[in-house]
């Protein structure tokens, strides 16, 4: 099976930020290993994440020897981009809600969804679909997603790690429908969602194939 993931240059701690994004319960040497560092610098790092409130340690007990340590993300951790907008945003949308029709909101939802689709009208709309596939990775990278994409038997999997709209979702979960609903519009091809974060899922998992 073919595994892709989208990651630019990094720094060790922004490495190991994205490792613990996408394989939960890590231990020291295994970062080490997947930053390409010491675990004695892994450990330094990590003690600045948890100072930092980015991640948290727990202890893994075995039958025989002494107990481990694994690394997760935090709350604070999975969502890597400014907070500061994220109440605004619920409020308004609540307001919204509250003095508008039902299903407006989902109205605007897929407004701002159509609109991304004009902003890049000409794009991928006569790409071969294998080009739509790496098109969609890309623009969700751009948006904030860390996205790994597998291919296997005729069917893809997508899965997205630390949704970068997850405050907001958590309250309003039109922003997961808009992103199924933008990768059914680009691939041009049904979508089905087998996991989510907003539903205790590790991420957010979808799998399509090449519509005949």
């Amino acid at each position: 099976m073919k595994s892709v993931i989208n990651t630019g240059k990094q720094s060790t701690r922004e490495t190991i930020l994205n490792a613990l994004k996408t394989s939960t319960h890590s231990k020291v040497e295994e970062l080490a290993e997947i930053a390409n560092v010491s675990p004695v610098t892994v450990r330094h790092h990590l003690n600045s994440l948890q100072a930092s409130g980015l991640i948290e340690v727990s202890s893994v007990r075995r039958k025989v020897g002494r107990p481990y340590y694994v690394y997760n993300l935090s709350e604070t951790g999975q969502e890597l981009f400014p907070r500061k907008y994220v109440r605004l945003t619920n409020r308004l949308l609540d307001e919204l809600k509250a003095t508008l029709p039902p299903g407006t909101v989902t109205q605007l939802f897929n407004g701002v969804m159509e609109n991304m689709l004009v902003d890049r009208k000409g794009e991928y709309e006569d790409l071969p679909f294998e080009k739509r596939v790496d098109y969609l990775v890309d623009m969700l990278s751009e948006e904030g997603f860390m996205v790994r994409l597998e291919k296997g038997d005729g069917r893809y999997t997508l899965t997205e790690f630390g949704c970068p709209y997850h405050s907001v979702s958590q309250e309003h979960t039109e922003v997961c429908d808009m992103d199924q609903s933008l990768m059914v519009a680009i691939l041009q091809t049904p979508v089905e969602q087998h996991s989510c974060l907003l539903a205790g899922d590790e991420c957010c998992q979808f799998t399509f194939s090449h519509a005949a």
